[in-house]
């Protein structure tokens, strides 16, 4: 028990339930004990031999107009992508039909019609905007430890986000900031070693924007998993 007397198992479900992409952020930096703090709960995460493989840069302030200036560009003329990890052949069945449900929640939020392109485009190039964040983590791994190593930081990003969670802070984990691998690691002088996963965008959220006002749904116990007792 806490020292509030709530279950630790309330407090995870709450940080889990409460817990959203944020797609529109104040300007506000964060302080840096925040942010140490937050890094210091999500090093906890559990690796493969303990291997630990994530490495973050992070941003703020000029630093986070220095990366925009050098990835929007690039994604605004619609260069090719080049990430360091396969895309998803194909979203089919079941996960086709989540991907649709979250995209049309999101374009009806913001009054988007239905087959309107052009402004489909344009919303995805918030993400290298950072939807307004004042900072960006940037979560590379060791690419000797290939999908493994990438899985250990899928692990790393979960924990990163409850704890910004926990702390009163906002995320969205970007998957389009590693569209540009080699530019992100030119951009911050990385090792041609280093993979990158993911970026992350975090701040305070901006709850007065309608886009931070919609949630995505999720399956049940009952659809992800098969007991089996005999």
């Amino acid at each position: 028990m806490t020292a509030t007397n709530t279950p630790p198992i309330d407090v995870l479900e709450d940080l889990l339930a409460k817990r959203y992409s944020c797609r529109a952020f104040k300007p506000d930096p964060v302080p840096r004990t925040t942010i140490e703090r937050l890094l210091t709960a999500a090093q906890r995460t559990a690796s493969w031999c303990n291997s630990q493989p994530w490495q973050l840069v992070i941003t703020s302030g000029e630093a986070t107009k220095k990366f925009h200036d050098a990835l929007y560009p690039r994604a605004a003329r619609g260069d090719p992508l080049a990430g360091d990890f396969a895309f998803p052949r194909e979203y089919r069945g079941i996960y086709l039909e989540r991907r649709r449900e979250s995209g049309f929640q999101l374009y009806n939020t913001l009054g988007i019609a239905r087959g309107d392109k052009a402004t489909y485009a344009q919303q995805a190039l918030q993400n290298f905007n950072f939807f307004g964040a004042p900072h960006v983590a940037i979560v590379t791994t060791d690419e000797a430890l290939g999908v493994y190593g990438a899985v250990d930081c899928g692990g790393y990003v979960n924990n990163f986000m409850l704890a910004a969670q926990a702390l009163g802070l906002a995320t969205i984990p970007q998957a389009a900031l590693a569209f540009y691998s080699e530019a992100v690691r030119h951009h911050f002088g990385l090792g041609d070693d280093r993979r990158v996963v993911c970026g992350i965008s975090f701040g305070y959220a901006d709850h007065d924007h309608k886009v931070n006002s919609y949630r995505t749904s999720r399956a049940s116990v009952a659809d992800a998993v098969r007991f089996i007792d005999e």
